[in-house]
């Protein structure tokens, strides 16, 4: 019976492209999960959206002199079109800016303060003199307490990663004006009682023995360090109304829910837009007493978002004492950095999303992304690195061994799979050999262990270059034409199980490769090699492909370094 399985990844901020961190992150081995688990017949909802709320929509909207309204509708258009240009497979791509995530955010609030726990508290915050306003987290800027890192947020260290109070930070300015005119006053706000939650979301975290080891290590600290109750509303314009079954909340009529507390329940919000869409029903992916008993909630994101999603978002869904599904499986995945430093979307170092494409098309970045996967540690993104694994993987390995086999094939049985002969010992060990390695392959992807799962398809793929070596039918065909035309009908078959096998990964050029046949997207081998590899009939017309990938050459290389400073 197929699974139902719930996948969302971090929502990507409204200000701007996303550089290839963000994207391999959370948005791209979400995709590649997704599409693995739709090709085994299973019912996927891939959900994500814009985290249009909080300071960076406003400070974007500033500086290109829009309203945030018009702002955060373009650019989610924008990000739409990238993602899709990039394969991202999303069910359904929403906006935590849409009534629906007003309603529910609301909602939440209510049921919270019902259950006592919300409560308002008197707070002492930055407030800029030049600006005549407060500045809530990131408008506040300055050095980490902890670091002495010199241009730490005020809601969290991009060095060190430790989570901030704008009043901790050591010099700090207005991010909206660059202004040191601010000095510390007394504003109201809610507080989400995440002490009062303490036993509760630690035995759930303490439950998740199947999360990865980074994202449990990640929440067990905090656990271990203790919850502590967090402010769930800001002074700023932009976000979702403070009200009280639908009226403003007296005293806060001025001020939204803070981002981190709306973001992660537009997944429940965006769902339910998909389901209105589409005419499915939302409540059966989300409340446990609606049929979510039977999902599998599976979220994709960056360490530094683990906290939000391990602790402060159960809270939120624990607290409620509503039967809502909580997530199953947490990956979350190291950072990718730009030659050993960090991309950065404010300061535009690295390649960003639409630049790539620019470059070279999408399954050129896709594979380099999830073969170098930062999973057990940070991995450095170099333009140097990245050339050599296309040109050795892709090239080298998979487009050399299509373009091998199909046009000999054309040149000596023409553009048809031969027939004649029968699969000998070197078939029969090709197809042992795939087994394991198929095998193995699936294993890894439903383990979500990308980088493993790649080196895997790397040697499957290699497997059809070192059958095609020891066969050699272009030396075996004067003498024995059957025999060449077993390892060229087996050759020909190899190219429609890698297309089958890459799509998770490379789509775009798994299309290719089933379109040489005249087919799509077919389900997820589940057949011994030994039938898989017979697949195509004998006399089954095929068409001769164009070189799938061109090398990449060591004077593109030198450009581009120029182009994004690279070191």
């Amino acid at each position: 019976m197929p699974k139902r399985i719930l996948i969302t990844s971090a929502l990507p901020y409204i200000n701007g492209i996303k550089h290839l961190g963000n994207l391999v992150g959370s948005m791209l081995p979400a995709d590649v999960y997704a599409r693995f688990e739709r090709a085994r017949g299973n019912e996927v909802a891939f959900i994500c959206a814009t985290d249009e709320h909080g300071t960076p929509a406003e400070l974007a909207a500033l500086k290109e002199d829009q309203s945030v309204e018009d702002y955060c509708a373009r650019q989610h258009d924008v990000q739409a079109q990238a993602g899709e240009k990039f394969g991202l497979s999303f069910d359904y791509f929403g906006r935590s800016s849409n009534p629906t995530n007003h309603e529910l955010t609301q909602h939440f609030a209510n049921v919270l303060e019902a259950n006592g726990l919300i409560e308002e508290r008197v707070d002492r915050q930055v407030y800029a003199v030049d600006d005549a306003r407060f500045l809530p987290d990131r408008y506040v800027e300055g050095t980490c307490p902890h670091c002495d890192y010199e241009k730490a947020r005020g809601d969290q260290c991009d060095n060190c990663g430790r989570l901030l109070d704008p009043v901790d930070l050591k010099d700090p300015y207005s991010a909206v004006s660059g202004s040191r005119n601010i000095e510390v006053r007394e504003t109201r706000h809610l507080y989400l009682l995440q002490s009062k939650l303490q036993e509760r979301v630690e035995s759930w975290v303490e439950n998740q023995t199947t999360w990865p080891l980074l994202t449990r290590s990640i929440a067990l600290k905090w656990m271990k360090e203790g919850l502590r109750d967090r402010s769930i509303t800001r002074d700023l314009k932009w976000g979702i109304p403070v009200s009280v079954d639908g009226n403003d909340r007296p005293g806060f009529e001025n001020k939204v829910f803070y981002v981190w507390f709306d973001a992660p329940i537009a997944y429940i919000a965006s769902t339910k837009d998909w389901a209105v869409a589409s005419g499915g029903d939302w409540e059966s992916w989300w409340r446990t007493d609606k049929g979510a008993e039977d999902v599998s909630y599976v979220q994709f994101m960056g360490k530094d978002n683990v906290a939000f999603h391990a602790v402060s978002f159960p809270c939120t869904l624990i607290g409620s004492e509503e039967p809502w599904k909580t997530v199953d499986t947490l990956k979350s995945l190291n950072w990718l950095t730009w030659y050993g430093g960090k991309f950065s979307t404010s300061e535009g170092r690295g390649i960003f999303m639409d630049q790539a494409l620019e470059i070279l098309p999408a399954d050129y970045w896709r594979w380099y992304l999830m073969a170098n996967a930062p999973e057990s540690d940070d991995t450095s993104f170099t333009l140097e690195t990245f050339a050599a694994t296309i040109n050795k993987d892709l090239a080298d390995v998979l487009g050399n061994f299509v373009n091998r086999i199909t046009r000999f094939c054309k040149s000596k049985f023409g553009e048809e799979v031969p027939a004649g002969g029968e699969p000998g010992p070197i078939e029969k060990k090709l197809y042992a050999d795939l087994d394991q390695r198929i095998t193995a392959y699936t294993e890894f992807l439903e383990k979500m262990e990308f980088r493993k799962a790649c080196a895997e398809l790397r040697a499957i793929w290699s497997a059809g270059n070192e059958y095609l070596q020891e066969a050699a039918p272009w030396a075996v065909f004067k003498e024995d034409p059957a025999k060449a035309a077993v390892s060229v009908r087996t050759g020909l078959n190899l190219i429609r199980l890698f297309g089958v096998l890459s799509a998770p990964i490379v789509p775009f050029t798994a299309e290719k490769l089933l379109a040489i046949f005249g087919e799509t997207q077919t389900a997820w081998p589940a057949a011994s090699a030994s039938t898989l590899l017979t697949a195509l009939p004998a006399g089954q017309e095929f068409t001769l492909p164009d070189v799938l990938f061109s090398k990449i050459e060591e004077e593109q290389v030198t450009q581009w370094k120029e182009r994004f400073g690279a070191p």
